[in-house]
């Protein structure tokens, strides 16, 4: 038995020593800066020719975002592998030393280690998580240090190719993506002045700049929403941006209208919750409007959706109990619609979860995960108030007879938010 275990550990560990000494006999071959900068010019091309699809109706707008976000990715990948063979160079030690070094320094403290702590089953149980952390090869997301150390290198390869319009507005959602709008708001500058009548790189400018200007789309923001929009009057960003405008300008059958436009050239494969919100918002504004109510073209709306896993993105939790007062009327039955409505926003929810009335009192979660729109998260903006409807249609519109409750304003993050069910909509 003492002889097997030997034997499998010391092959294992020649196997380890020749995976690590193999990089280090080997000779090296470095990157070439030549032949990095051909495949960029192919990155570029591509963006260019991916731009000209889709003007060209070649590419529906959600077929250009997977393919550009795609290219994004590879190019990010490309400009973090790169090597600068100078400064290489100037740090290479001996290798065959370190080989060696290696070679003795790994049996020998491993093995003084395994006297003196280990034992063959405390061994063998420690590999399995080790072997957990790789699957089917896949690379697992960049982190926080891995993407700014990417976008960093990325603005260095740029600042020697500076007319690269595409590059640039990379970069600049990159930072958007870091939270560094101050520097995405310079970079969407320099992008459009090199790609002017990029619709979306418009839109997505309007928003950084917004988000950096307290939320606030007034001003310079709603310029380009419109520069954007008569670049190409369908861009779904643009749409939905626009009519945010008017609403806060309380000029809800304008608002109305862009969203209703913006409804009509969603993708198909759009999250029915989105679809349903941007419905319910759409009927407020006609309603706040005084606008007589008209049915919204039919589109497929799934009944119930599983929560995406929670990811970096800020929480609003608390509970929803009712009041005394109101406990013996509706049914258990009865869908309760808990969600986050910006303060000083449009109407449709920037997160939402359901439940029913026999989960009261009910402890709701909110976060990125729950938005149903996914250029309007809750990360993405100011403070909210926190709405509970028990709806006996089961529909998030409220209806009479609906009844309801609403916090005061409260800032994500805030985690004992308490919503008290407490009246009854007429």
């Amino acid at each position: 038995m003492i002889v097997t275990f030997w034997l499998i550990a010391s092959g294992l560990t020649i196997v380890i020593l020749g995976l690590l000494l193999w990089p280090l006999l080997r000779r090296p071959t470095g990157v070439n800066a030549g032949e990095q900068e051909k495949r960029l010019s192919v990155y570029r091309q591509q963006f260019v020719e991916l731009e000209q699809d889709h003007r060209n109706g070649v590419l529906t707008d959600e077929q250009h975002q997977i393919a550009r976000r795609e290219l994004e990715r590879r190019v990010l990948e490309e400009t973090g592998s790169a090597e600068l063979p100078a400064a290489a160079s100037s740090l290479r030690l001996s290798s065959k030393a370190v080989a060696v070094g290696l070679a003795v320094f790994i049996p020998v403290v491993s093995v003084g280690l395994y006297g003196k702590l280990g034992s063959p089953s405390a061994l063998s149980a420690s590999g399995a998580p080790a072997s957990a952390g790789a699957k089917n090869g896949e690379r697992e997301p960049f982190s926080l240090s891995e993407m700014d150390a990417l976008t960093e290198r990325l603005k260095a390869k740029l600042e020697q190719n500076p007319a690269d319009g595409v590059g640039w507005a990379l970069l600049a959602r990159a930072y958007v993506e870091l939270g560094r709008h101050p520097e995405a708001v310079q970079i969407y500058e320099k992008a459009m002045q090199l790609i002017p009548d990029d619709a979306q790189l418009l839109a997505d400018y309007a928003d950084a700049l917004g988000v950096l200007n307290g939320r606030k789309l007034e001003g310079r923001p709603e310029a380009l929403i419109q520069q954007a929009l008569k670049a190409d009057p369908r861009n779904v960003k643009a749409l939905m941006l626009a009519g945010t405008v008017a609403y806060n300008h309380k000029e809800f059958g304008r608002a109305a209208a862009y969203w209703e436009e913006a409804r009509a050239n969603l993708p198909h494969d759009t999250d029915p919750d989105a679809v349903r919100e941007i419905v319910n918002g759409i009927a407020e504004a006609r309603e706040l409007g005084g606008i007589s109510q008209t049915p919204a073209p039919s589109r497929p709306v799934a009944s119930d959706k599983t929560p995406a896993p929670a990811g970096r993105s800020v929480v609003i939790s608390g509970q929803v109990t009712i009041a005394p007062d109101l406990a013996a009327k509706g049914s258990p039955t009865d869908t309760l619609f808990v969600f986050a409505r910006e303060v000083n926003g449009p109407p449709m929810p920037v997160s939402i979860v359901r439940a029913t009335r026999k989960d009261l009192p009910f402890t709701f979660r909110l976060d990125d995960s729950t938005s149903p729109m996914p250029s309007r998260k809750l990360s993405d903006v100011g403070p909210v108030v926190i709405v509970a409807r028990l709806s006996k249609s089961g529909e998030a519109m409220p209806k009479s007879g609906d009844l309801q409750g609403m916090s005061a304003p409260v800032k994500p993050g805030v985690n004992t938010v308490t919503v008290v069910i407490d009246r009854e909509i007429p």
